[in-house]
């Protein structure tokens, strides 16, 4: 199924807006530093928390590059949700100058 991606910097408006964002990555990558805000749900654990997934409005999924976070907007979006993959991931955040939280807390 289709998902539709959006890059970091109309990622980074929608967050100051109060957008909703979740990190598919593994534990050890999430503390390590993440988006804030972001709350952790490892990819391998998606099937079993997709109501997380649900509110108003679309879920922003994002991962280190933008691979694993696009597998599990294809499959939330299969399922139903509204998600949109976050281009270029954590890195392209990082990259970009744009502060990051450590540790296991969303912000």
């Amino acid at each position: 199924m289709p998902v539709s991606e959006i890059d970091i910097a109309a990622f980074a408006e929608r967050l100051s807006e109060g957008a909703r964002v979740i990190d598919v990555r593994e534990p050890d990558e999430y503390t390590a530093g993440h988006v804030p805000g972001a709350e952790l749900i490892p990819l391998a654990t998606v099937p079993e928390q997709l109501e997380r997934f649900a509110g108003d409005g679309p879920t922003y999924l994002i991962c280190r590059s933008g691979g694993r976070s696009m597998r599990a907007a294809e499959f939330a979006a299969a399922e139903g949700y509204d998600v949109v993959n976050v281009a270029g991931g954590t890195s392209a955040w990082i990259a970009s100058g744009r502060e990051v939280v450590t540790g296991d807390s969303p912000s």
